[in-house]
C-alpha cells in the first residue's frame, strides 16, 4: 500500500478544484451559445442561414437606390450604386441587421411592387459580381419594413428604422432615392 504523503496530499488538493473551474466554464460557454442563438433565431428563420451569414460575413457591401424591378420579375436593378464596404458603423449595422430585437415581429399591412422598395443592401461575397444576398428597405415613417429579395415576406424594422435613416443619411448623404423616390 502507498502513503500518503504531506506533498502528495497537496498536489491531490487542487484537483476538484480545476473541475470545478472546468465544469463553470463548460456552462457558461453552453449559456454563451444559447443565449446568442437566442437573440437571432427569428431572423436566422426570416432571412435563412445562407443570407444571415451574408450580411455578416460578404466581402462587399453596396447601396442601392433608385430601384425597379428586373424585366424578367427576377430582383432588382438599381440606377445608383455606392459602395460602403470600408464606411464606418458597417460592422454595427450588419450586427444589428441579424437581432432579432431590432425588428418589431409583426407582418407588415399590404405588401410592395418592388418598383417601391426605397433602399436596398447588396451583399457580395469575395470575387462574386453578382450579390449573394439583397435586402430591400421601405424606409415608410409609418410603416418601415424589410424583404430579402427573391424571398417572399417583409418584417416591420422596429428599432433599427430610425437608425438605418440616420446611418444611411451619415454615410452616403441622403438616402439613394431620397424621400421623392416614391
Amino acid at each position: 500500500m502507498q502513503t500518503v504523503t504531506p506533498e502528495l496530499r497537496r498536489g491531490m488538493a487542487g484537483g476538484p478544484l480545476v473541475l470545478g473551474l472546468l465544469g463553470l466554464a463548460a456552462g457558461l460557454a453552453a449559456f454563451a451559445v444559447w443565449f446568442q442563438w437566442n437573440q437571432t433565431r427569428s431572423c436566422l428563420e426570416f432571412f435563412g442561414p445562407a443570407v444571415a451569414t451574408q450580411i455578416q460575413e460578404a466581402a462587399r457591401v453596396e447601396l442601392w437606390g433608385r430601384l425597379r424591378g428586373r424585366p424578367d420579375g427576377r430582383g432588382l436593378e438599381a440606377s445608383q450604386r455606392v459602395d460602403l464596404t470600408s464606411a464606418r458603423g458597417l460592422v454595427h449595422l450588419r450586427r444589428g441587421l441579424v437581432e432579432d430585437a431590432n425588428y418589431a415581429w409583426t407582418q407588415p399591412s399590404g405588401s410592395r411592387d418592388p418598383d417601391r422598395w426605397d433602399v436596398a443592401l447588396a451583399f457580395f461575397a469575395r470575387g462574386s459580381v453578382s450579390p449573394a444576398a439583397i435586402l430591400a428597405f421601405d424606409l415608410d415613417e409609418t410603416d418601415p419594413a424589410v424583404t430579402v429579395v427573391g424571398q417572399p415576406g417583409r418584417v416591420k424594422l422596429g428599432r433599427l428604422a430610425g437608425g438605418l435613416r440616420r446611418w444611411l443619411a451619415a454615410v452616403g448623404g441622403e438616402p439613394p432615392g431620397g424621400p421623392d423616390h416614391r
